[in-house]
């Protein structure tokens, strides 16, 4: 995924993946860009992270989004969330739901008064 730097204004924007959606009303969107290496002029992929505000909460994780610059929110937050390009495939780890009966899982204990000598 490259990422797409356009000017609305004086406004940049930046297209990258949702990598964490475990604050409230917070992502963090990775955007990722191929750079030449100044020595060996190799092709490489710079990362980066943002902070940005999901007042909604539309975006989850592993979706490729929109983000717009905007006036500080926080300590780390400058950027809101302007739109979802891309939904990801949410998996879901509920076995019923395809038609797979679970029974009581077996826990192993460890037993504490025996002891080898």
């Amino acid at each position: 995924m490259t990422t797409e730097t356009k000017a609305i204004g004086n406004k940049n924007e930046k297209t990258g993946f949702v990598v964490s959606i475990k604050m409230a009303k917070t992502i963090i969107v990775e955007t990722t860009r191929r750079v030449q290496h100044p020595l060996y002029k190799r092709m490489i992929n710079k990362r980066k992270k943002f902070y940005a505000h999901d007042e909604e909460g539309k975006a989850k994780l592993g979706d490729v989004v929109r983000i717009v610059e905007c006036r500080p929110l926080s300590k780390l937050k400058r950027w809101t969330l302007q739109e979802v390009v891309r939904q990801a495939v949410q998996v879901t780890t509920d076995l019923s739901s395809i038609g797979i009966q679970t029974g009581p899982e077996k826990r192993v204990t460890n037993k504490q008064g025996k002891s080898k000598k």
